[in-house]
């Protein structure tokens, strides 16, 4: 079905990326070629003085946690030497600054700032960014689980999720499961081989939280033909996958990836058939590059996509493309990603998907060029039910209307919505803003109601309550 121009300027941006911004439709001139420079251009890096790595911030953890502990103790502090004086120095800072130093909640605050009011905006369409959401809900870990996850989520998106996205899907995979982040929401760190060194006294437990979500949520998927005996298999052979929390543990710096030997589970183990020989780390390391190639993978990773991005239920001949490129390609995300965009099923005009509270406060902030405070912005987030990197389970958070488009949900919605028009810029006309941000997708009906409009606030609060804006 053949499109014209205009119309698919509008389309991109809502259904490929975040919205228009400021600049309106019409700062794309060609949809599909600023699509392939987005491919190209890589996922935009966030930028803040404060935003800390995984090591930085496990070490101002660590001092949080044991000043905690002294004060609990009815001690002046508690002592520190397990980390490095540089750590300790970057870590210490900002109890300078606020004298309620709390590394977990600042690290929470510096990334939702950095990301809704810097990262998100950079864009023209924002598919870089849009991959970004739909790979780090993919790989999902919940901040609720502990405080070295809530302290390691926005890093773990910047480490382990954002340099991957047009790399290879193995790279990526063995990026997620190896960062000190998801080792500790799944309990990998707690995962001991039952024949392993340290296991002699038979008292330690085999974990398999980890191998059990890879092959069901990450590689694989439900029903895919595995087995339970698949999985502890695999949860044997990565045990010693680990990280360290203070210098000298495990052998390796603060928050970092650590391989345990002492822990790992002796001998080969078979898994859908094939036997891996015991070769340390890299016997992990090759179960997980031959599930990134496996058909079923190819598969559940194609229907995500085109879930994600074009319908609930997605055209089985864009599935069909999606996941023969991916096996062709030996999981190029680049590859795949310029197949979901180039396939005519994916062009569709008539918007059926419904913006999740992520995607949507993306929008409303694009485009009415507001800056919000990072606290409110959680909270946003928290109001209409998608709380950011806190779902509530592994899964992530779901990918449907039916998840998103309940009355509740809606009137949530409205709350946000009536906040920031009543913030917006007061030179901005509504009956302007729909037609430069909606383009060829406002409809009569959302025209004749937004002229109509009793005040400023009400008008523009309908252009972002509209159908059109909330869909996808």
């Amino acid at each position: 079905m053949s499109i014209s121009a205009v119309f698919e300027s509008a389309l991109a941006l809502s259904r490929f990326g975040l919205g228009s911004g400021v600049d309106g439709v019409s700062a794309v001139s060609n949809a599909r070629d600023s699509l392939h420079q987005e491919i190209t251009e890589g996922a935009p890096e966030p930028q803040g003085a404060d935003l800390k790595t995984t090591p930085d911030l496990f070490a101002a953890l660590y001092i949080y946690q044991q000043e905690k502990k002294g004060i609990k103790d009815g001690k002046a502090g508690a002592p520190v030497s397990a980390i490095s004086d540089m750590a300790m120095t970057q870590a210490l800072q900002p109890k300078k600054d606020k004298p309620d130093f709390n590394p977990v909640r600042d690290a929470a605050l510096t990334e939702a700032d950095v990301r809704f009011n810097d990262t998100i905006k950079s864009p023209v369409i924002g598919f870089n960014e849009r991959l970004v959401m739909f790979w780090a809900n993919h790989f999902a870990v919940a901040v609720k689980k502990s405080q070295s996850v809530a302290i390691t989520a926005g890093a773990y998106e910047r480490e382990a999720i954002r340099p991957h996205i047009f790399g290879h899907f193995s790279d990526l995979l063995l990026a997620a499961e190896t960062h000190p982040c998801m080792l500790d929401y799944l309990d990998n760190q707690q995962s001991i081989g039952p024949q392993s060194p340290a296991n002699r006294k038979g008292t330690r437990g085999l974990n398999e939280n980890l191998a059990r979500e890879i092959m069901e949520l990450h590689t694989m998927g439900v029903g895919s033909g595995y087995t339970q005996a698949d999985v502890t298999a695999f949860a044997k052979v990565i045990t010693g996958w680990t990280f360290s929390r203070t210098v000298g543990k495990a052998g390796a710096i603060p928050g970092t990836f650590a391989f345990n030997k002492r822990a790992h589970e002796p001998g080969p183990q078979t898994i859908l058939g094939k036997t891996y020989p015991d070769s340390g780390f890299d016997q992990g390391k090759a179960v997980l590059l031959d599930l990134a190639r496996h058909p079923a993978t190819a598969q559940h990773i194609a229907t995500k996509l085109a879930r994600h991005f074009v319908a609930d239920d997605p055209p089985a001949p864009l599935v069909a493309k999606l996941a023969d490129v991916f096996r062709r390609t030996d999981g190029d995300l680049r590859a795949v990603s310029t197949a979901l965009i180039e396939a005519e099923e994916s062009w569709t005009p008539h918007l059926t998907r419904f913006r999740s509270p992520l995607i949507y406060l993306s929008a409303l902030i694009r485009g009415t060029g507001i800056r919000m405070k990072p606290a409110a912005i959680i909270q946003a987030l928290n109001n209409m039910g998608q709380p950011i990197w806190q779902p509530s389970g592994p899964n992530g958070f779901p990918d449907t209307m039916a998840a998103w488009a309940s009355p509740e949900a809606l009137s949530t919605r409205l709350d946000v919505v009536n906040a920031l028009a009543d913030r917006a810029d007061p030179s901005i006309d509504p009956r302007d803003f729909a037609r430069s941000r909606l383009g060829a997708l406002l409809s009569d009906q959302t025209r004749d109601a937004v002229a109509h409009a009793e005040t400023r606030a009400q008008g523009l609060s309908l252009v972002l309550l509209s159908p059109e804006f909330m869909r996808c």
